[in-house]
C-alpha cells in the first residue's frame, strides 16, 4: 500500500511539475494565455518590485539548490522514503516557481524591443530553441528519473536501480550541461526586454552559474576521473568555452 501511495504521489508531483513548466514558458515569454507574466501582474513600486523579485528569485535558488546537494539528500531520506525524494524535490521546486509567479512584480520599462519583423522572428525562434533544448536534455539524461517516476516505479515492482554510469548523449558532447544552456536561451532571447525580463533573465543566470559548481562537485564524486576529463575536454554552456583543467593526481607509470 505504502508503494502505491508513493507513485501516486509522483503522478501527482510530475503533473503539478509539467503544468508549471508549461506555465513558466507563458510567463517567461509574456504570452497572452496567461493571466500573470513577467511584464503582465500587480503594479508596485519601482524599489519594492525589485526588492521583490529578487527575494522571490533568491527563494527559488535556495531551495533548487540546498534540495539536490547528495548531504542534504542523505539528511532528507532519513525522513522520507528515499524512493520519494526526488518526488518531494521536484514538487517543492515547483510549488517555489508558482510562489515566483504569484508574487512577481512588473517592471515594465522597456530596455530594448526589436520591431523589425526578421529580427523579432529570429528571436522568437531561439526563445522557442530554448525551451526544446532544456525539455530533450531531460529525456537524454533519464527524463522520468530526473523528475521521480522513475524510483517510485522500481520501488513499486520492488527492482532495484542501476549503478549511476557516466554517459555522453547528443548534447553531452559538445557542452556539459546543455539543460542550463537551453535555459540561458530561452530567458534572454526576447524581442522586448523589460527592466523586470533582464532582473529576471540576469538573477536566474547567476543563480544557475553557481547551481553548475555545486553540481558537478557532486559529479566528480560520483565519476571521478572520467568526470575531471570530461570537464577539460568539453564546454560548459557552449562548445569550447567553460573547459576546466582536470586536477585529480595521475597515477605514476608501472
Amino acid at each position: 500500500m505504502a508503494r502505491m501511495v508513493q507513485m501516486g504521489f509522483a503522478l501527482v508531483a510530475y503533473a503539478v511539475f509539467f503544468a508549471t513548466f508549461l506555465y513558466l514558458i507563458a510567463f517567461v515569454g509574456d504570452l497572452p494565455i496567461v493571466p500573470v507574466t513577467i511584464d503582465r501582474g500587480p503594479e508596485a513600486a519601482p524599489a519594492t518590485a525589485l526588492a521583490v523579485n529578487l527575494g522571490l528569485i533568491a527563494l527559488f535558488g535556495l531551495q533548487h539548490s540546498a534540495m539536490a546537494r547528495q548531504g542534504f539528500k542523505r539528511w532528507w531520506t532519513g525522513i522520507v522514503p528515499p524512493a520519494a525524494e526526488r518526488s518531494v524535490y521536484v514538487l517543492a521546486a515547483s510549488l517555489m516557481l508558482i510562489l515566483l509567479f504569484w508574487g512577481w512584480r512588473p517592471m515594465p520599462t522597456t530596455l530594448w524591443q526589436v520591431d523589425n519583423p526578421a529580427g523579432a522572428a529570429l528571436l522568437w525562434a531561439l526563445f522557442a530553441s530554448g525551451w526544446g533544448i532544456v525539455l530533450l536534455s531531460t529525456f537524454l539524461i533519464n527524463h522520468f528519473e530526473l523528475f521521480g517516476l522513475q524510483q517510485a516505479w522500481f520501488a513499486l515492482r520492488d527492482r532495484a536501480a542501476a549503478a549511476p554510469q557516466f554517459r555522453q548523449p547528443f548534447f553531452y558532447r559538445f557542452v556539459r550541461h546543455p539543460l542550463y544552456s537551453g535555459f540561458f536561451i530561452a530567458f534572454w532571447a526576447t524581442p522586448h526586454m523589460t527592466a523586470g525580463h533582464l532582473l529576471f533573465a540576469a538573477g536566474m543566470s547567476a543563480w544557475m552559474l553557481l547551481a553548475i559548481r555545486a553540481e558537478e562537485k557532486d559529479l566528480i564524486a560520483v565519476f571521478g576521473r572520467d568526470y575531471e576529463e570530461y570537464r577539460a575536454q568539453v564546454g560548459m554552456l557552449a562548445p569550447g568555452i567553460g573547459r576546466t583543467a582536470a586536477t585529480l593526481p595521475i597515477a605514476p607509470a608501472e
